[in-house]
């Protein structure tokens, strides 16, 4: 991919390459907004546009995750940027963000609201695409680590809730972890309440309210006494105010409703076809019962009246 395609950052962390410089004015405006969020950061096409737009931001949520210090992250490239307020056509939707850290470690974010029941096979096939990063003629040994970070508004495994779990290759008998280089988060927006400590302790659990915070009042609420979560609730709140970002954000909220009710009418029809054939399973053994029925019968009164 061309330069001209990368955003690069180098610390401290700028934002705003879309929106206009804030101002106290809308710095005002943001402080005396109620009501409802619009579009939140489960909307993916939001998710997409606030981490890239503050891209400090950005940096804080992935060291929050990974449990790094702000120091550790000197530069950041978003290496596939969307040209935010362009109209998006449904086979370009972008669903997640990638993101080159300190050019040795590639992140993977990726917001995921509908359950297809393919997760693990899902988010180890971006895993895998990333972790083949070297050039032809490169030392396996210069591989850069690739880390995946899904957010999802589901149960992955429903026998084994938990908001926030890390998982690497290691051997099954000793535990002994096979590489460092090879990781996948899954936190689970649904199970904020079973957040940790350590989850507390990294405001894990403040980033994941914040994504499901569903009015201002409680967006700011959250952000108080935080710079870095105020910042961020701030470009949320300017870019739920841009017309084209809006209609795009309702463009993917439309999409992941069709893809439910699609996801919910097989589900439904699936059901009542399992139903249908239970009863009909049903039926025929009723009847296969009443012929044998019929057949004794028939049996018992033959020898009643032997046929002469």
């Amino acid at each position: 991919m061309s330069k001209t395609n990368v955003h690069t950052i180098t610390a401290p962390l700028p934002y705003r390459k879309y929106l206009p410089e804030a101002t106290p004015e809308t710095h005002r405006q943001f402080l005396q907004a109620t009501g409802k969020v619009d579009y939140n950061p489960t909307n993916n096409y939001m998710f997409q546009a606030l981490f890239q737009e503050n891209t400090e931001a950005l940096t804080n949520l992935i060291c929050s995750i990974l449990h790094w210090p702000r120091f550790k992250v000197k530069s950041l490239e978003i290496t596939n940027p969307i040209v935010l307020g362009k109209y998006i056509e449904n086979k370009t939707f972008i669903l997640d963000i990638k993101v080159l850290l300190n050019d040795n470690t590639i992140v993977n974010l990726e917001m995921q609201l509908n359950n297809y029941n393919n997760w693990p096979e899902r988010s180890l096939g971006y895993l895998c695409r990333n972790f083949d990063n070297l050039n032809k003629g490169d030392d396996y040994s210069n591989t850069k680590a690739a880390i995946h970070i899904g957010f999802l508004d589901f149960t992955l495994f429903p026998y084994l809730p938990e908001f926030h779990a890390t998982y690497k290759i290691q051997n099954i008998k000793n535990h002994n972890i096979y590489t460092d280089k090879f990781i996948l988060h899954v936190i689970e927006l649904n199970s904020i309440h079973m957040a940790t400590e350590e989850d507390r302790n990294h405001e894990i659990d403040k980033w994941v309210s914040l994504f499901k915070a569903t009015t201002w009042e409680d967006i700011r609420m959250l952000s108080n006494d935080n710079p870095t979560l105020e910042s961020a609730a701030e470009t949320l709140y300017q870019l739920n105010m841009d017309e084209q970002l809006r209609e795009t954000c309702e463009r993917f909220y439309k999409a992941e409703a069709r893809e439910r009710g699609f996801k919910n009418n097989i589900a439904r029809l699936t059901k009542e076809n399992e139903e249908l054939t239970k009863t009909n399973s049903e039926l025929a053994n009723t009847l296969a019962e009443q012929l044998a029925e019929n057949a004794r019968l028939k049996a018992l009164l033959e020898q009643k009246n032997p046929s002469k």
